[in-house]
């Protein structure tokens, strides 16, 4: 679709078709349309195919994900880690400077923990009195 859309455009410019009218038709940008054609009359055909692939950035390999869950169910005492429980923000950092992962946020992994099914909430109590006062 996209190259379609750009040989589109040079195509129209070849014919004498003014830029702003190009921008129309297609429903983009005058600076769009000039940066096709001057991409097409610099690179030729070449330019009329995207370089880049698109869609959702790569996500973390099986093996990223293993050793992931693995810390995250560690205690991080056993890390030499000064505190005894984790938090997303506390894991995240400590995944990227042990180099697990290049970088990763605390909501990525959120999402992430969800889908291996580990989860940080701890076990609530409450204590109930069995007096009917």
């Amino acid at each position: 679709m996209v190259t379609w859309r750009r040989a589109q455009m040079v195509l129209l410019s070849a014919q004498g078709m003014p830029v702003a009218r190009i921008a129309e038709v297609s429903f983009t940008s005058d600076d769009r349309v000039r940066g096709v054609i001057h991409n097409f009359n610099t690179d030729g055909f070449d330019s009329l195919y995207p370089k880049y692939k698109g869609g959702r950035p790569k996500t973390f390999t099986l093996p990223e994900r293993r050793e992931i869950k693995k810390i995250a169910k560690s205690k991080p005492t056993e890390h030499d880690l000064p505190f005894s429980t984790w938090s997303l923000t506390k894991l995240a950092d400590f995944l990227v400077s042990e180099g697990v992962v290049d970088d990763i946020s605390h909501e990525g992994l959120r999402i992430l923990l969800r889908e291996e099914g580990v989860s940080f909430q701890r076990l609530k109590t409450w204590k109930t009195s069995r007096d009917p006062d």
